[in-house]
């Protein structure tokens, strides 16, 4: 029993990070990208990868997962 409830902790936690994060990015179109961002813009036609903000992210979510998993160890 207690496995399960740490299993519907770290599933509503992981909810949680994943619903901030797309809050988050859908707040970032409003505001500048990240020097090392890829913003191309033409007429009809407008093209962004954001791989300065995805490592950014990856590095922040890297650190929270791992002091959550070493909670629940």
């Amino acid at each position: 029993m207690r496995e399960i409830g740490k299993l519907l902790i770290m599933l509503g936690l992981i909810t949680i990070t994943m619903g901030l994060t797309m809050f988050l990015i859908s707040k970032m179109s409003d505001l500048n990208w990240l020097p090392g961002d890829i913003v191309i813009k033409r007429k009809n036609f407008v093209f962004i990868f954001p791989i300065t903000t995805m490592i950014v992210l990856s590095v922040i979510l890297t650190i929270v997962l791992n002091i959550i998993g070493r909670f629940f160890k």
